[in-house]
């Protein structure tokens, strides 16, 4: 089992930034990936940010120059900084583990941008 705990959401006016963290525990070494996804209402879930344990990382188009995904050298916590803010990025916000037997969720964190 793996344990995703999120912190770092929050609200923020457009053309701001804020920065995501989300910290994995117990079976950690079972991880290959992890990543981002959010929600926003009415909408389906998307794949925000990934980043492999080869540090291959993919994005979103709509996030791409504005967010970032990094982990720590231990690749425990997977952080996502977040520029440039808009409205439009309001959702709430998970964290993802995955693994080869299955994926794991954090409890999701909510971000709200206001114009």
């Amino acid at each position: 089992q793996v344990q995703l705990v999120e912190s770092g959401g929050g609200l923020v006016q457009a053309g701001g930034s804020l920065r995501l963290s989300c910290a994995a525990s117990g079976s950690i070494l079972r991880i290959t990936a992890m990543g981002w996804h959010r929600q926003a209402p009415g909408k389906q879930r998307e794949l925000v940010a990934v980043i492999t344990n080869g540090d291959r990382i993919n994005y979103v188009d709509s996030v791409k120059g504005r967010f970032t995904i990094s982990r720590n050298n231990a690749k425990t916590t997977v952080y996502l900084q977040m520029n440039s803010l808009k409205p439009e990025d309001t959702a709430v916000y998970y964290c993802t583990a995955y693994t080869l037997s299955r994926n794991y969720w954090g409890q999701g964190t909510q971000v709200t941008v206001s114009s």
